[in-house]
């Protein structure tokens, strides 16, 4: 692995190499690994997150060394330099028409996708609902028995590149068209409820107790989350400014189906 690594960053700093056959050959290897979920884009180690940089420098590489090429699929025509992922039932995983997932994304066992989009380098794991129109973008970090709802967009690190994917951790519920960009991370069994938006610079403000506590690039494990908004004041005067609220906690101590739904009556939040 450390021999692809260090051909991966070679030809990362001298474009010149993508033109040799072989170095074509270990970007696509990489390609293939990620396919098969061997390799991540970012991967957890113990509370934290490690992103490896040179995957994801794998994947942007993989783009100019690949040709246009006509697929054919029923009476649909697309014409694209990546192949779509097959073989899903011996994956394990439903896909329901018209979703569609790139080759270089991994989908374990048990992921649901409806009509929605999985781009190439993300990984999405066993038992997560990708619902109707939702998106995961390039190299999209999605844990286990995750649920976006219909039209959340999950932002990609490719256009434009960024730093870091975005990470959803296991157990979450993200409500309907959120956006989560810019790498943010949304935390074990929280809940984003609809229309929530984050980015890097999004304050995630948690009004639960006596004074507020803010949050920027990642939301804390069980929080219920609605949009929100502040006054703030510009040379042409006072306007308002969304972010995101923390309204309560999902509890640990019950089924995460009840809490779920516990959670959202109890703090009356839209999903």
């Amino acid at each position: 692995m450390e021999d692809l690594r260090n051909i991966i960053e070679s030809a990362w700093e001298d474009r010149s190499q993508l033109s040799d056959a072989s170095v074509q050959d270990s970007i696509r290897n990489v390609i293939e690994q990620l396919d098969k979920g061997v390799l991540r884009v970012a991967e957890p180690i113990g509370d934290d997150w490690q992103v490896n940089e040179w995957v994801k420098k794998a994947v942007i590489m993989y783009f100019p060394i690949q040709k246009m090429e006509t697929i054919e699929v029923g009476p649909l025509e697309f014409h694209d330099k990546m192949k779509l992922k097959s073989n899903y039932a011996e994956l394990g995983v439903r896909v329901v028409p018209h979703a569609v997932a790139r080759y270089g994304a991994y989908l374990s066992r048990g992921v649901i996708l409806m009509p929605s989009y999985v781009n190439i380098g993300a990984y999405v794991d066993e038992g997560t609902m990708v619902d109707t129109w939702a998106t995961v973008g390039s190299c999209g970090q999605i844990g286990k028995g995750v649920h976006l709802s219909g039209g959340v967009g999950i932002g990609g690190v490719l256009e434009p590149i960024q730093a870091a994917p975005v990470i959803i951790e296991d157990g979450c519920f993200i409500g309907s068209r959120c956006i989560v960009v810019e790498g943010v991370r949304v935390k074990k069994e929280a809940v984003l409820g609809a229309n929530v938006v984050l980015t890097q610079s999004t304050k995630i403000i948690d009004v639960t107790g006596d004074e507020p506590v803010i949050y920027r690039g990642e939301v804390p494990e069980r929080s219920v989350v609605i949009p929100g908004g502040y006054n703030k004041t510009f040379p042409a005067g006072e306007y308002q400014v969304p972010c995101a609220l923390i309204i309560g906690k999902r509890k640990a101590s019950t089924d995460l189906k009840t809490s779920l739904n516990d959670a959202l009556r109890e703090h009356n939040v839209a999903v």
